[in-house]
């Protein structure tokens, strides 16, 4: 019996430590933006397009669903039913590859970037958010093109709504026009 007693602090201990913490799960990495991969919104193709593009993994999915831009991820990903779904989001970082060619090496947590809406660059949908892993590099580019700093929490569907019709300055060609080309801010 008090052999016992005397290893009950002993159990304790052990089933103690399996009811800790585990370790977080890693998350899946960015994948490439292979030719012939369509944006999961529009279903344009996203290597034919200028500007950062996005890629969102709901419910731990290993699996990619791809964005011909960041302002195209952000309308998927503030949708209630996405939200609440969202594992992890990346988009390219400018500051690391050139606007006309993002590179898959470039790609950043969304959550962790920094972002310029209303500046006079154009992406695949028109105008598009700048996104940017250091601040630093966002409030450069806005220095030079123009526009908002926002980070990831501050891009809503009101926010995006106020790009769509322009309010945001980067000229007069909003989402909808193709042109690729932004008068300044």
């Amino acid at each position: 019996m008090i052999r016992a007693l005397a290893l009950l602090p002993l159990l304790l201990a052990l089933l103690l430590a399996g009811c800790g913490e585990s370790e977080p799960e890693a998350l899946a990495a960015a994948e490439p933006i292979e030719s012939g991969d369509s944006c999961h919104v529009c279903g344009m193709l996203i290597d034919e397009h200028p500007g950062p593009k996005g890629e969102a993994f709901l419910d731990k999915s290993t699996s990619a669903l791809k964005f011909c831009s960041t302002t195209e991820l952000f309308a998927f990903l503030r949708q209630p039913e996405n939200e609440a779904r969202l594992s992890h989001a990346y988009v390219h970082d400018v500051a690391a590859a050139p606007w006309p060619t993002p590179d898959d090496k470039a790609f950043v947590l969304a959550s962790e970037a920094w972002y310029v809406a209303g500046h006079d660059q154009r992406g695949s949908m028109g105008h598009t958010l700048a996104s940017f892993k250091q601040r630093h590099h966002a409030e450069a580019f806005a220095e030079t093109h123009g526009g908002e700093l926002y980070a990831f929490d501050d891009i809503d569907l009101e926010l995006l709504a106020r790009l769509s019709r322009g309010e945001l300055g980067g000229g007069d060609d909003a989402m909808g026009n193709l042109a690729g080309h932004g008068s300044g801010h």
